[in-house]
């Protein structure tokens, strides 16, 4: 009888950073991978996996450390600390990891020998591990490629901080940008050295890489994208990397069958989803506020009170508010969690609730995940960013994607309930919240076809993993 060769899967290690904002594309992008015939490991620290109450069944998980094995980043106590850590810990716990799975194995299970390192770009060390081992080495932005811009022309020097006060700064594909809107640690150059260092040195060594992706999606950043695949001719545009189920709020998947599994399982969870989706459900369309912040930003009890006013009074029948376990203390005592008007959890689903139809508009703090998710999803935003890369995404938001607005400043930097409220207002029943909510539509429109077959993100997934495939 005649045996058959079967030919060896390619094998991915994908490295995230320890982050919910990094981590979640980067798992999707796994499944993705794993879904078109690549082999898929997925990778993070070990302090990170701790405390997770949920990871999809169908990817294997492995760790490293970060130096900080029982409590990560907060055991750790700074980000220089962290950091530097991180780097020397991660390197040499990721080069344990590829010998092992390269040479303790070999002969026995030759499926689990490692072919390519996909890596979070916030880890530029790990692409040195990747040549080291002769692996494929492929870097994954977790931002939007302007703000990569951005950084990479501070970088390389083209761009000089501290940035002046009035000073009106142009680069190529991008629009007019003050110094506050651009990503706060250039804004306020010199308070976060180490978090500087950290989002600017990504580009240290990335000419190096044989592919750079990026979770965005071509036509929403045209001009920027096309710029810069001139300086990096292996970057393409791959997002938004979030489960077709949702953007099409369908049960067809047009990316060709996923599993059910693996459509639902959205991301890492460190926290068990609240009993949100009932109480939308019995909500009109279009009529509740979505409030969230994300997993990492901090508001002073100030701020809290006056969200809490400009949700009470705003003309919008409902809201649902994202409040972690950490941040409660600081709502008003008088302030019931539960009303007929609205509801407080300390985690929910968030892609799921956005993709409902009785979200009318997301406030939000415009992290970049946060911020794909409610454009491909069609939901209008109000911007209330914080740090780091959200006020640059706000400005996208505001001013060239037109899917949203700006929750003005006072003096003391707080965003007061009325102001709140009047933009919640603009957007549900305001003159511009008819083209708000338009180009909201238009842009998911444009999500949706990119990830379809033919698609722009389709094509170039499609041609990276053809690549991989030839190994």
């Amino acid at each position: 009888m005649e045996s058959k060769t079967i030919a060896r899967r390619p094998h991915c290690l994908v490295l995230a950073f320890p982050g919910q904002g990094h981590i979640n594309p980067m798992l999707e992008f796994s499944k993705l991978l794993q879904h078109k015939g690549i082999k898929v490991t997925f990778v993070t620290t070990l302090s990170f996996c701790k405390n997770l109450q949920t990871f999809p069944n169908s990817i294997p998980l492995e760790t490293i450390s970060d130096g900080f094995d029982n409590g990560g980043y907060e055991e750790a106590g700074s980000r220089k600390v962290y950091y530097d850590s991180i780097r020397e810990a991660g390197k040499h716990t990721l080069i344990e990891l590829i010998h092992n799975h390269n040479y303790s194995n070999k002969g026995n299970n030759d499926n689990n020998i490692i072919d390519c390192l996909v890596y979070n770009s916030f880890m530029g060390w790990a692409l040195d591990v990747a040549k080291r081992f002769g692996l494929v080495g492929v870097c994954f932005l977790t931002q939007n490629v302007g703000v990569n811009s951005i950084y990479y022309h501070v970088n390389k020097g083209m761009l000089k901080v501290p940035l002046l006060e009035n000073e009106e700064i142009w680069l190529p594909g991008l629009p007019s940008l003050a110094p506050c809107e651009m990503p706060s640690f250039l804004y306020e150059y010199g308070d976060e050295p180490a978090a500087f260092d950290l989002v600017v040195g990504q580009f240290s060594n990335i000419e190096k890489a044989d592919w750079i992706l990026c979770n965005t999606f071509y036509e929403l950043q045209k001009e920027v994208a096309d710029y810069m695949t001139k300086i990096w001719p292996k970057l393409r545009t791959i997002g938004p990397t979030i489960p077709y189920k949702l953007l099409m709020n369908t049960n067809n998947d047009a990316r060709e069958g996923l599993k059910e599994d693996e459509q639902e399982d959205y991301g890492f969870a460190h926290f068990k989803s609240e009993e949100c989706t009932e109480w939308l459900d019995d909500q009109p369309k279009g009529s509740v506020v979505f409030v969230s912040f994300g997993s990492l930003a901090t508001l002073n009890e100030e701020q809290m009170e006056e969200i809490v006013w400009g949700l009470r009074d705003s003309d919008s029948p409902y809201y649902l508010w994202v409040v972690r376990d950490s941040e409660e203390s600081k709502l008003p005592k008088e302030f019931k969690r539960k009303s007929k008007k609205g509801m407080v959890v300390s985690w929910c689903h968030q892609i799921k609730v956005l993709s409902h139809e009785a979200i009318g508009c997301f406030v939000t703090h415009c992290g970049w995940n946060s911020t794909i998710e409610a454009l491909s999803l069609g939901v209008p935003m109000v911007a209330f960013p914080q740090l780091s890369d959200q006020t640059t995404n706000a400005k996208f938001i505001e001013d060239v994607w037109k899917n949203g607005v700006r929750a003005p400043i006072d003096e003391k930097g707080i965003v007061r309930g009325e102001a709140l409220r009047k933009s919640i207002w603009e957007i549900l029943k305001g003159e511009k919240g008819s083209e708000i909510r338009s180009n909201a539509i238009k842009w998911r429109n444009l999500a949706i076809m990119a990830v379809q077959k033919g698609g722009s993100s389709c094509n170039n997934f499609e041609e990276f993993v053809d690549d991989l495939l030839r190994l």
